[in-house]
């Protein structure tokens, strides 16, 4: 897990379209804390330090302790707005979380000793199915990264789930097959019919997730 980040911010009293913009005049960024058995607390935060924040990759998976008139709360960003234009922050969306709590969160994968590949020596390709894998785990031990070894791979062979170490009480939201991470392919081998199985199942899972988010979007709504 990484160190934690701290940001103050400054709480909000009033909600709506007209605040949110007197807010980012004065070079803030409007902001919500939710979840919990609390009520959701409206904020603000320095605009030029949450933009540098949501730049990083591991934004949304970066833990948070937001202070707020002297209480304390830790977060995981969960949604974030951006300007169509400009790309600025326009709002970010806190998911405030116990310390016992476990959480479904996407993780990126990184690939290393790729110059240890003798199939990636001999011009194979590594063709990455997955970028990121998605894990149940305790949110005070969130990790950095998934990182997998590519030494002695050789053209043909393919890294899957099963074949990765994770952390303690870590586990796949897949669980009902080996799915496959990368493959090592020739250069002009067509993906295998197992990586584009994986793909699609990956599609299916984008837009099960979207449809999800969606739903928790409408409850945060009504809960404002």
């Amino acid at each position: 897990m990484s160190d934690v980040v701290k940001i103050v911010a400054e709480k909000r009293e009033i909600a709506g379209t007209g605040s949110a913009r007197a807010v980012r005049r004065v070079g803030r960024t409007p902001a919500i804390i939710y979840g919990g058995d609390s009520a959701p607390i409206m904020i603000s935060v320095n605009a030029r330090e949450i933009s540098r924040e949501a730049q990083k990759a591991r934004f949304f998976s970066q833990i948070y302790e937001v202070a707020v008139n002297g209480d304390a709360y830790q977060v995981l960003a969960r949604d974030v707005q951006y300007h169509p234009v400009t790309d600025n922050v326009l709002h970010v969306d806190f998911f405030r979380f116990r310390s016992d709590s476990r959480i479904r969160i996407g993780v990126a994968v990184v690939f290393e000793n790729e110059e240890e590949s003798p199939g990636i020596k001999r011009g194979g390709v590594l063709n990455i199915v997955r970028h990121e894998i998605e894990l149940m785990c305790p949110v005070l031990a969130i990790p950095e990264a998934i990182r997998i070894d590519l030494t002695g791979l050789e053209i043909g062979d393919s890294v899957h789930i099963s074949g990765v170490e994770l952390p303690e009480n870590v586990t796949p939201t897949i669980t009902d097959r080996d799915f496959t991470i990368a493959t090592v392919a020739a250069p002009t081998v067509i993906r295998t019919e197992a990586v584009e199985e994986a793909e699609a199942a990956e599609a299916e899972e984008a837009e099960a997730e979207e449809e999800a988010a969606a739903e928790e979007e409408a409850a945060k709504e009504s809960e404002e």
